[in-house]
């Protein structure tokens, strides 16, 4: 991770495939695109790999999760369970629709802790949003459990975790919804976009349309096409999707190199005493994009994350003290900061996080670190990293 890493041939070739045929809008132009559908080739290409039967392309993953809501029917009041770790855009896409987001803790596999997300369950609850960050999944069989209990929508926000799998399906495709980025500093890129997938019809057909203004994307005359409810512009570009259609092509190859890297480190780590690794729900099959493990106490994971960054070694985070990724730093969130008023429902529901007790996620969050496995390394610079992290968590 990520798929940037190893741009080549195969992605130039999509892209000047594009520039050369000159239509670079996704919809409409078909005299002039001699059949070119690069959003279309790579939504069919999503489905097979995802085990999907319908997926929508969008400009990115945060469109994606607004557009998966929005196709259900979630709006103005509803609330949407969601975890304290995870990136920002979880939120920012319940609230783009007037709906709440109500933070609940994770446990030691660093996703939605199940017993807590049912005590969150209210009248007003109508999704359950698992967020599988760092290339591994939440306890979906406990979620799902919840959801059919409650008549809860499940929406798997997948958008770390492409190629991962649960009890043999594909991550994202376990819910009523799944979503995926295909950011620059994801598994596999667009550049920028994201996708949907789903097995129901309707939610398929609401969502495409509401990505498009509305448009009903019935016949081969846009202007003239139906807007049967209203929607916004979410649209990926045929340049975005040439990119992606090159990328979904080589996910495999990307899996598994993260998974040789990822192997190489654990195997060294696993002579640390006191190390605990994160936790991955039985059934599981990570993607290998992080490894993540556990130090005895905060100071320790403090200590621990400096000393390896004093040592050279780049791209592990200590999230606890994040901005974009943990809650404690979402003061724009917790103090209801908008250029605009916020709705009414937004105002009056949205619990008082500057008092919430989330001392549970602080128990596993303050004694985590978090090390990116990149593709682009070899495998004897893997070998090196892992002997000099050994070294310095050992040393602690």
């Amino acid at each position: 991770m990520p798929g940037f890493e190893l741009f080549g041939d195969l992605e130039k070739k999509q892209v000047q495939d594009v520039l050369d045929n000159g239509v670079l809008m996704r919809y409409g132009f078909d005299a002039m695109r001699n059949n070119h559908w690069k959003a279309l080739e790579l939504e069919k290409a999503i489905g097979e790999r995802m085990q999907s039967t319908y997926v929508h392309t969008v400009s990115s993953g945060t469109a994606a999760l607004t557009v998966a809501l929005a196709s259900a029917g979630i709006g103005a009041g509803d609330e949407v369970i969601m975890p304290t770790f995870t990136f920002v855009a979880s939120f920012e896409s319940i609230l783009a629709i007037g709906a709440i987001p109500i933070l609940v803790d994770i446990d030691d596999t660093l996703t939605l802790k199940p017993e807590a997300v049912e005590k969150a369950i209210t009248e007003k609850t109508k999704v359950v949003m698992p967020v599988h960050m760092c290339g591994s999944m939440a306890n979906l069989s406990a979620l799902k459990t919840i959801c059919k209990k409650h008549n809860l929508l499940l929406l798997e926000d997948a958008c770390q975790a492409i190629g991962g799998s649960y009890q043999g399906k594909p991550l994202g495709s376990i819910g009523d919804l799944g979503c995926f980025s295909f950011d620059y500093v994801k598994t596999i890129t667009c550049g920028e976009g994201g996708a949907l997938i789903t097995n129901e019809k309707t939610y398929y057909e609401n969502a495409h349309m509401y990505a498009d203004h509305g448009h009903d994307h019935i016949g081969n005359n846009r202007g003239a096409e139906a807007h049967p409810f209203l929607g916004y512009n979410f649209r990926i570009s045929e340049l975005n999707a040439a990119v992606g259609c090159a990328q979904i092509e080589r996910l495999d190859e990307f899996l598994a190199i993260q998974e040789r890297n990822y192997t190489i480190l654990r195997n060294a780590l696993e002579a640390v005493t006191n190390l605990q690794f994160r936790t991955v729900p039985e059934g599981g099959v990570e993607n290998y994009s992080f490894l993540n493990f556990f130090l005895k106490d905060e100071e320790t994971a403090r200590i621990g994350h400096q000393a390896l960054s004093n040592a050279g070694i780049d791209a592990c985070f200590y999230w606890f003290d994040n901005n974009w990724h943990y809650y404690r730093k979402w003061e724009h969130l917790t103090s209801k900061i908008s250029l605009g008023k916020l709705p009414k429902e937004v105002l009056e529901q949205l619990p008082d996080y500057n008092t919430s007790d989330f001392s549970v996620s602080d128990h596993w969050m303050g004694r985590n670190i978090s090390c990116l496995i990149k593709i682009g390394w070899t495998e004897e610079e893997v070998q090196q990293r892992a002997q000099k992290m050994k070294t310095v968590l050992s040393n602690l």
